[in-house]
């Protein structure tokens, strides 16, 4: 019975020494300011729409190479 307690015990203090370390180490997080989130927002959404508009061109440009080729070739 001892052994069982004593491995009980032992897994809710690994548990509870791991809550510990995980909120120590959020506390040594630098996290961005208000102004740092929202001008890194707009870089990303920025070149999310930048790639996709190129992404958009390429495929109408195969699309109309491709019905220009079936085309052809019927």
């Amino acid at each position: 019975m001892s052994v069982v307690k004593d491995s009980k015990e032992q897994q809710e203090n690994v548990i509870v020494r791991r809550l510990r370390e995980t909120r120590s180490e959020l506390r040594k997080v630098v996290w961005p300011t208000r102004e740092e989130t929202i001008r890194l927002t707009i870089v990303v959404l920025t070149i999310s729409t930048i790639i996709g508009a190129i992404l958009a061109v390429g495929d109408s440009i195969f699309l109309f190479l491709y019905t220009t080729l079936v085309s052809l070739v019927s």
